[in-house]
């Protein structure tokens, strides 16, 4: 959430930045500034009758002393008069703050100077790319098909449980899910990451606080009986443990790292792009999450870029790194850079992390602060990472490393598999 000190200071810079991220309605931070003069007025005006009350309560209490019982009864008089002002005032401040608050969450996170402009996908920068893209026997078929011959992965049953996006791993597909969760964990433990298993269902301060209410309302799974929203990624709840909270600077920063299955509404039914693994209602991802200090957070998602990198070339997929456009990014990020796969039997780039600096955009709504060395307490920068999704990591490991007989894997996955191939 943006600050309102930030906008009234710095509105044609505001409305600028709103507009590299494609947000139409700039009008709306005139608006919000209006409604903070309002707020202000209505605040000065309740805090001008409080003091009056204040001061007319000393005055009676005097006169009573004096036995003025008189003045005192008419000063009474004046005070229930400003009494009900105050009521009337309290409202209308209640109401200002409620419509300000209600527009400033409408607002996206302004994006970092560094963001390029554009509307599509197409204008997204490519930083660097790494890996060879694998040449594949004449009769290579895409990972649905070699889910279906090896008895990886039954798409069919999981329509039958649960509906279209709801995969079945089983065997040896089942025992790669694990073996991938393992390492990707062991990964990040192994590099000061505390590992936590949190809830897959969060209530709904939980959600507004990292910026999925109220803009993704529509793609969480919600259950409306209990107010308790599925996780689209365990980001939500590993950030919002701080929430509410205050740590020492020297805290800094806190690395948290979490599998968990998640859940998104988006997804198609639909068409070549969404076959298979390639987008689901439900899948595996292990995130990464930092709480950092503000001078250093863009030092530490560098430092996230290259920790996912790695793990990357670990497995040794072909990948590339994007650097987001204002109109491809998330509402709450500042500054995100994608991760994409090559997936040989299709053909394409597939999406496997997103590494995303949301500065104070989330520790804002959450009050999740640090005191400084001057003892002032000052908002943390919330930075997060796939590390990784599992869908389209297992698709490209299929497709990429079949042959005649087997599928080959990387090496470092033998020892948590129990085998260098799936056969």
């Amino acid at each position: 959430m943006l600050q309102v000190g930030y906008i009234r200071d710095n509105t044609v810079l505001v409305k600028q930045k709103l507009a590299i991220k494609n947000f139409k309605n700039d009008a709306l931070v005139d608006d919000i500034i209006v409604l903070d003069d309002e707020r202000k007025k209505l605040q000065f005006e309740f805090d001008e009758a409080q003091g009056k009350v204040n001061m007319a309560s000393k005055e009676i209490g005097a006169m009573m002393a004096k036995g003025e019982k008189d003045l005192a009864e008419n000063k009474k008089k004046e005070v229930a008069v400003l009494k009900e002002f105050l009521q009337t005032r309290n409202k209308d401040l209640a109401d200002t703050e409620k419509k300000l608050h209600d527009n400033i969450v409408i607002l996206p996170n302004l994006p970092h100077e560094s963001v390029p402009a554009g509307k599509t996908p197409e204008a997204n920068i490519v930083v660097r790319e790494n890996g060879n893209k694998p040449t594949l026997f004449k009769d290579a078929v895409p990972h649905w098909d070699i889910a279906k011959n090896y008895d990886l992965i039954n798409f069919e049953l999981g329509n039958k449980l649960t509906g279209s996006g709801f995969p079945v791993y089983k065997n040896k597909g089942a025992k790669l899910q694990r073996a991938l969760i393992q390492y990707f964990l062991d990964y990040n433990t192994a590099a000061g990451y505390t590992e936590y298993q949190p809830p897959l269902l969060v209530n709904e301060a939980s959600a507004y606080g990292t910026g999925q209410l109220p803009d993704k309302e529509g793609q969480m799974y919600h259950v409306p009986v209990d107010g308790f929203y599925l996780i689209p990624t365990s980001e939500v709840p590993l950030t919002n443990i701080y929430r509410d909270e205050i740590v020492k600077e020297n805290e800094l920063p806190i690395k948290m790292t979490a599998y968990t299955p998640c859940f998104r509404r988006e997804a198609g039914s639909y068409g070549k792009d969404v076959r298979g693994l390639n987008r689901l209602h439900q899948f595996d991802k292990v995130e990464i999450v930092q709480l950092a200090h503000p001078e250093k957070s863009y030092e530490i998602l560098e430092e996230m870029v290259l920790h996912v990198e790695k793990l990357l070339q670990s497995l040794q997929l072909p990948y590339r790194i994007l650097l987001l456009c204002g109109g491809d990014m998330s509402f709450a990020s500042a500054l995100t850079y994608d991760f994409e796969v090559f997936s040989a039997a299709q053909e394409k780039w597939l999406e496997v992390s997103s590494v995303t600096n949301f500065e104070t955009f989330q520790t804002n709504r959450m009050k999740i602060r640090f005191r400084n060395a001057d003892n002032k307490m000052q908002l943390m920068h919330s930075l997060n990472g796939s590390s990784l999704a599992l869908p389209r990591i297992v698709a490209a490991l299929l497709e990429n490393n079949q042959n005649e007989n087997e599928i080959k894997l990387p090496e470092v996955l033998h020892k948590y598999f129990g085998a260098a191939s799936i056969d």
